[in-house]
Order: structure tokens, then sequence, then C-alpha cells
């Protein structure tokens, strides 16, 4: 068997595909705190309870529904954005004008009760959730065996990082909504209806946890606890990227995967604080992250 730096190939290049992949999800969910951060400078972190409650809704509409993978795959990032677009109406508008600190306790508080109430319903133990038939078994590259639905998912990220980069950075529409949040009273005069697009802007960064908690139900068991095991990483990977920009998020969030990935290869000690580590790093050099704008 072939090796690369005293590591068996295939090793290495299956630590390397699941860092693509926990960077694909890092990508996803990092994206979404990044729009909503940069577009209505709200801390959100909901967003782990959200990226669950987009699991166990896509479980739920299999289990009670009988609507399997694919239309789940739009339907619950739609369910889950319209119970943000409620939450974002009734409770987070009326923080816009104070200290981020209580955005962060509004939302922390609010996670945790949306966690508490799934674990009361369904326990700790983890539901399993079908890979669609479509996307079962692997293919042979010679070098090493993918799995369908791993390589899916990394590709499902990739489109959808990509095109909301794109939406926010290059369209007329993603400069309505940078100019909304920058200067509401003038874009209102305009005639455009800045709360409703603010709303829909914090429903769409939610929706995209509740599309990452799809493409994780059927790699992860679907738990309430799945999102606060991931939301901290996901914290550190948009302070890496910088606060509120899109495209750190998407470039830093596949690459501290990649990170992950090789140091659970070359020094599995280190692999659950690699990315911490980094964090602190490009806190001392660059306080703005490698993709923020310094204030």
């Amino acid at each position: 068997m072939a090796e690369i730096l005293g590591i068996p190939a295939a090793a290495l290049y299956g630590q390397l595909l699941l860092g693509f992949i926990n960077g694909a999800f890092y990508a996803t969910l990092s994206l979404g705190l990044a729009v909503i951060f940069g577009l209505l400078n709200i801390i959100n972190f909901t967003h782990g309870a959200q990226y669950m409650m987009g699991a166990f809704v896509g479980w739920m509409l299999l289990t009670y529904l009988g609507i399997g993978y694919w239309p789940a795959l739009v339907l619950a990032p739609l369910i889950v954005g319209v119970v943000g677009m409620v939450i974002e109406r009734t409770m987070i508008s009326r923080l816009y004008k104070l200290d981020h600190l209580y955005g962060l306790l509004l939302t922390f508080g609010l996670a945790l009760i949306i966690e508490g109430l799934f674990r009361n319903a369904y326990g700790v133990s983890g539901l399993a959730y079908a890979i669609p038939p479509q996307l079962s078994g692997g293919i042979n590259l010679g070098f090493m065996f993918l799995p369908l639905y791993r390589g899916w998912v990394v590709v499902a990220s990739l489109i959808v990082c990509l095109a909301t980069w794109f939406v926010i950075e290059k369209t007329r529409l993603g400069a309505y909504l940078r100019a909304a949040t920058e200067n509401p009273t003038l874009v209102q005069a305009f005639g455009i209806n800045v709360p409703l697009l603010v709303t829909l802007t914090y429903g769409f960064g939610v929706a995209l946890a509740g599309f990452a908690g799809v493409l994780a139900a059927p790699i992860y068991a679907v738990n309430p606890m799945m999102g606060s095991n991931l939301i901290i990483v996901v914290f550190a990977v948009v302070v890496i990227g910088g606060m509120g920009s899109i495209l750190g998020a998407i470039v830093t969030g596949f690459a501290l995967g990649l990170v992950e990935g090789l140091t659970k290869v070359f020094y599995p000690e280190a692999a659950a604080t690699v990315i911490f580590i980094i964090m602190a790093i490009v806190l001392l050099v660059k306080p703005a992250g490698l993709f923020g704008r310094e204030a």
C-alpha cells in the first residue's frame, strides 16, 4: 500500500474527505451567520438550534407525512426560515438599536428553549434518517472509495454558498440589502419595504442552517444536541474569516475543515483544538479576521 509522509494513502485521502465534508457544514452554517451579522448586526446564537431544527423537520416530514429527502431539502429550510422570520418580527426586531450583547443573550436563550423542547419530545439517543436510494453506494476513484452521499453534500454546499455570495455581492437585490442595513431611512424613501427586507434576510440566513441540517441528517444521528456540538466551532470559523464576511465564511469554512482533517492524520491529539489555535493566532495578527475590514 502506497504511503504519503509515512501515512497510508487510503487513510490520508479518507481523512481529507471527512475534513472536506466537515468543511462543507462549517461553510454553510458560517455563511448563514455571516449573512445575519453582516447585514443585520445580530449575533445569532440560535443558529445551531436552527440547524438541528432543519434535521428534525426533514425527519418529521419523512416519518409523519412520508415526504422523502428531495422534497424535504426544499421544504425543511423553508419551514425553518419561516419560524426564523416569526422570531425576528416578534423578538429580534426590538433589539437592532441596542448593544450586540442583548441580541446574543436573547438568541442564546432561544437556543436553550428550542433544544429543551426537542430533547423533552424525542430524547437524546438520536434518530436515524436513511440516505436517499439515488445516493447510496459509492464510486471507486482508484486512490480511494468515495461515498456518493458525502460527495453530494460537498457539491450541494458549494453550489448554495457560491450562489449566496453571488446574489449578495453581485446583484441589485444584494445592493438593496446592503444599503438597507447601512441607511434604512434613505432606502425606505425610495419605496422599498426595509422591515420586510430585513425579515426576509434573517429568514434566509436561518434557512441556510435548516438546509445544512437536512444535509447532515443521513450522516449524523438526528438529535437535539447536534447543533450545540457544532455551533462553537462555527463561530470560530466566522471569527477567523471575518465577522460578516460572506466570502470569508465560505473559504475559511472549507479550508479549516481540511486543516482539521489533516490534523487528525498527523497529530490526532490536536484535532479538537486546532481551529481555536488558528483563531487565536489570527486574532493576534489581524483582529478583524482574514477577510474582515477594520472598523
